[in-house]
């Protein structure tokens, strides 16, 4: 899984919303596999010391005012992405579920025979992946891979992975077009990018454990989120997306990062 990426200008952007205790290792980590790739830090609304500790750790750092929520933080990502006019455009979480070391196998996959805008890390992929979920959790993944896969005229197994790359035209409609709702981030975003004809396919990779914290899965709380994909699904759905990418927009049009100026 070593490597650095391929000739392309990437730009990592990293979600974190109170990752103090993580952060540093993500942005360590990172610069180890990919020093080459430039890295900003979206600090949603954090309370904590977040925002400081990813700039000691040499990071970009974009403070929002309040917290947005990942949809939020990663449609910022995308603007400054697209108007500093990088190549592709990786979302990695700030929490260290998401190993680096996978990413020259999903940058390489933009330049691969199938000619992919979005590759997404997926869990699920091989029989043999140890991430296990189970009950309605699991229930709402497969149904929404289910649908996204047919969709997207290909074969998706995890269409909730926060793992992605996406290259420049996939950039451009996420710079206007991501959205912010609850799983709109995951689900609704490749909903989109399906309907203006981008070309997704997937990478199967290993997620890790959360470096500080930890993620709560109870019965009640899974029943909750199958409720929600569902709901989010069915918004994505009849939403009215554009259904081709607009050539010839202007990308100072696109981008307005209400948070000013972006420093390290």
């Amino acid at each position: 899984m070593s490597g650095g990426p391929s000739r392309h200008r990437v730009l990592i952007i990293v979600p974190a919303w109170n990752e103090q205790d993580a952060i540093t290792g993500t942005i360590r980590e990172i610069r180890a596999v990919v020093p080459d790739a430039d890295l900003l830090v979206i600090d949603d609304g954090s309370v904590d010391r977040t925002a400081q500790r990813a700039r000691e750790a040499g990071a970009t750092v974009c403070p929002l005012p309040f917290n947005l929520g990942v949809g939020g933080a990663m449609r910022t990502g995308y603007r400054y992405a697209l108007r500093h006019g990088y190549d592709a455009a990786v979302q990695i979480d700030a929490d260290g579920q998401h190993d680096p070391r996978y990413l020259a196998r999903l940058l390489e996959r933009l330049d691969g025979p199938d000619k992919a805008d979005i590759v997404v890390g997926a869990r699920f992929a091989t029989p043999d992946d140890p991430y296990k979920v189970r009950g309605p959790r699991r229930w709402a993944m497969v149904l929404l891979a289910w649908v996204l896969s047919r969709l997207a005229h290909t074969r998706l197994t995890d269409v909730t992975s926060g793992f992605r790359v996406s290259n420049r035209r996939a950039i451009s409609v996420f710079a206007t077009h991501y959205p912010a709702e609850y799983l709109g981030d995951t689900v609704e975003s490749l909903v989109i990018a399906a309907r203006a004809g981008l070309v997704i396919t997937q990478e199967p990779v290993t997620m890790r454990a959360r470096v500080a914290g930890r993620a709560s899965h109870s019965p009640i709380k899974a029943t909750v989120y199958l409720f929600r994909a569902i709901v989010a699904l069915l918004l994505a759905l009849v939403r009215d997306w554009p259904s081709q990418l607009e050539e010839g927009t202007s990308e100072e049009a696109l981008v307005d990062i209400a948070t000013g100026e972006v420093g390290r």
